[in-house]
């Protein structure tokens, strides 16, 4: 396949998803009933943001121009390990190497079993030629390179497993917002998106806050619970009253509404139905502190500039644009590197 038939068939397949299809509801039902966290709005919510930012004939084809995308890239075999953290949550790393004309060999999460394989046969039904760069594997072998994504725990085995590889190895990140008490209630509003969409399990969700001392706490619980329904999750409640009672038996101080708890804490990591946050009392200071942590932050979502990071509009942590790598990595310049 040429670049241009490469673009021509991801656009299609935008396209596609955009539409009616009965046989992808099936395919989502099948997921939501294997996997209770992927439920069929989360995964719609997914389809749509994949086909709108990525998928754009025009996004798609400023993206091959900025690298400079021809055909005359050496084909190589490249081992995607892919997430399940989220619904499709490697599909970006999947596009990359499939725009650069190399082979992905996809080892798939056992969360996320069913969707990728429904992507692949529907791109294969408009252009059988998609299949010749694409395969489905239960064990990664006869590869050129690798992209994994896992936990810090993973990444230490992926290191060393695949260390004679070219390889891209992505530990656990986690999304912040740097509030200063005058959002209004438009922004606070697509703050919830950030904290709640997909029940904060990607690297993408604000899980910490960084606030100043006269915080309101109110108008943020307020908007907030305005998405209730929530808690009707079972697993979600499981987790929204294991963390109450952890925090009632400890005797610590809690901000809570009906659907999130927040939690006084430094870490970035947040547990599911919780919120952290950190008081910051002096601005040039929180700017130091958060240059120290960041390697472990993938989004930040702030008002105001922040030196060293490049500001997330709120609201749009689990809108990523066709440019936006994980963990800032430029998955393409090291596929390109390679060839």
């Amino acid at each position: 396949m040429t670049l241009e038939d490469r673009i021509v068939a991801l656009s299609k397949l935008g396209n596609h998803l955009l539409q009616p299809d009965d046989h992808l509801g099936a395919v989502i039902h099948r997921t939501y009933h294997h996997n209770l966290w992927f439920t069929k709005n989360n995964i719609k919510n997914s389809i749509r943001a994949i086909a709108e930012e990525f998928l754009e004939e025009n996004k798609l084809r400023d993206f091959a121009a900025h690298y400079k995308l021809d055909d005359n890239i050496e084909s190589i075999r490249v081992g995607l390990i892919m997430a399940g953290n989220i619904p499709l949550v490697g599909f970006h790393d999947f596009l990359c190497v499939f725009l650069c004309g190399h082979h992905a060999l996809l080892k798939l999460s056992d969360k996320d079993p069913f969707l990728f394989p429904y992507l692949l046969k529907l791109m294969d039904r408009l252009d059988d030629r998609c299949s010749s760069l694409a395969t489905v594997v239960g064990k990664l072998e006869n590869f050129d390179a690798v992209i994994a994504t896992g936990s810090n725990n993973s990444s230490r085995y992926f290191n060393s497993y695949f260390e004679k590889y070219p390889h891209i190895i992505r530990k656990n990140r986690n999304s912040i917002a740097v509030l200063d008490g005058k959002e209004s209630k438009k922004e606070l509003e697509a703050l919830s998106h950030d904290v709640l969409d997909y029940f904060g399990l990607g690297c993408r969700n604000v899980s910490k806050l960084y606030i100043p001392r006269e915080f309101d706490f109110n108008p943020l619980m307020e908007t907030i619970h305005e998405h209730k329904e929530i808690i009707l999750h079972g697993k979600y409640k499981n987790n929204f009253d294991y963390n109450f009672a952890i925090a009632s038996l400890n005797s610590q101080e809690i901000v809570m509404n009906g659907c999130l708890i927040l939690l006084e804490n430094e870490s970035l990591t947040s547990r599911i139905a919780s919120l952290h946050y950190e008081f910051y009392e002096d601005a040039n200071m929180l700017n130091e502190q958060l240059a120290t942590i960041a390697d472990q932050i993938q989004c930040v979502v702030a008002r105001e500039a922040i030196p060293n990071f490049e500001i997330t509009p709120f609201g749009k942590t689990q809108e990523p644009s066709i440019f936006d790598y994980a963990d800032g990595v430029d998955t393409v310049n090291m596929l390109l590197s390679i060839a």
